[in-house]
């Protein structure tokens, strides 16, 4: 089956020539990377993080000054204005939101089915996807542990044999650990829809995080991307993918400054918590905005091995495309050989 016959769904859903959507990376994915993706044909998603409502109108506007092609805005469900942001996304008549960071409530779900925009939210287990599919929710991401960033315990190749046989009420895009087109060609002919990456094009030529950032990742291999230790069964902490550095020794040594701070009776759980999550934030601007890239967070999935110059992203997504082409082009019939 072609590519464009297997990706017909997810294209569809997006609005786009092609169904490959970008991660929303925080500091990284903005008004350039996600306009220029989407200018490519790909689908560019705005990663709102900790912005205001105020912030996130101005990205929008100005994504939307740089092009009229379908892209999306990224959510996180814990963050305290949740409500005023859904409602810069309605104003705007944002076609996609993606919520992430956590299971949606019923009422950011109505909300932002109400104006009409098309929401996905991410899954990592098959009962919980169906859950969502239950409540409304129109598309599902599964991300495997091989991605950048915060990540689950499962890799993508045992979730999509998992999930995709089983959620086909509604299209699924597969993420993580996906470098190459050829991984494309095999996860759409498993069933998915489409694919979400983020590392490739986080050292894209279009991406704003600093030369310092990128050449991390040109020189990193697979191995260098590793996942975060949590060092108490009391702070739980979702584990981080990032290029070890001095900053994931300094992660370890956060942990148990403020466990120790628990154990003293200054700072409750909840505090002790919160301020191991801040940890990551300063840490990933510094190395994003700042190039500090020994004691900032690298944040990269395991495919940052493949990502080895920096490349227009056209170029990056008419390379993945003709890579899943070949992939699913006919192969010869070699003859039998008579014994």
């Amino acid at each position: 089956m072609s590519l464009d016959a297997l990706s017909a769904r997810g294209r569809a859903f997006l609005g786009t020539r092609h169904a490959i959507m970008a991660g929303a990376m925080t500091w990284v994915s903005e008004r350039h990377l996600v306009s220029a993706i989407s200018n490519a044909g790909g689908f560019g998603v705005i990663a709102c993080g900790s912005m205001t409502p105020d912030l996130l109108d101005a990205e929008i506007a100005a994504t939307r000054a740089l092009t009229d092609k379908p892209f999306g805005v990224n959510l996180i469900t814990l963050h305290p204005a949740m409500d005023d942001l859904i409602a810069v996304c309605a104003r705007h008549q944002v076609g996609h939101v993606v919520l992430a960071g956590g299971l949606p409530s019923g009422a950011a779900i109505a909300a932002i089915k109400a104006f009409g925009a098309r929401l996905m939210c991410f899954a990592p287990t098959a009962a919980l996807a169906k859950k969502l599919v239950r409540s409304g929710v129109d598309a599902i991401v599964i991300e495997g542990s091989e991605a950048g960033g915060h990540i689950g315990p499962v890799s993508l190749t045992v979730l999509a044999q998992e999930i995709l046989p089983v959620v086909t009420d509604v299209p699924v895009f597969v993420a993580g650990g996906i470098g190459r087109g050829s991984a494309i060609a095999a996860f759409l002919d498993m069933g998915a829809s489409g694919v979400q990456l983020g590392t490739r094009f986080a050292a894209s030529a279009e991406s704003v995080a600093h030369p310092n950032f990128k050449k991390a990742f040109f020189r990193a291999s697979a191995r260098d991307a590793i996942a975060s230790v949590q060092i108490d069964p009391r702070l739980p902490v979702i584990p981080v993918r990032a290029l070890k550095n001095a900053g994931s020794d300094a992660f370890n040594a956060k942990q148990r400054e403020v466990a120790a701070a628990v154990d003293r009776g200054e700072i409750d759980l909840a505090t002790g918590q919160l301020a191991i999550e801040h940890y990551w934030a300063g840490a990933l601007r510094r190395a994003v905005v700042e190039g500090d890239v020994e004691t900032g967070s690298l944040m990269a999935g395991q495919s940052v091995g493949m990502v080895t110059r920096e490349q227009p992203v056209a170029e990056i997504i008419a390379e993945l495309v003709a890579e899943a082409e070949a992939a699913l082009a006919p192969r010869p019939v070699t003859p039998a050989v008579a014994a």
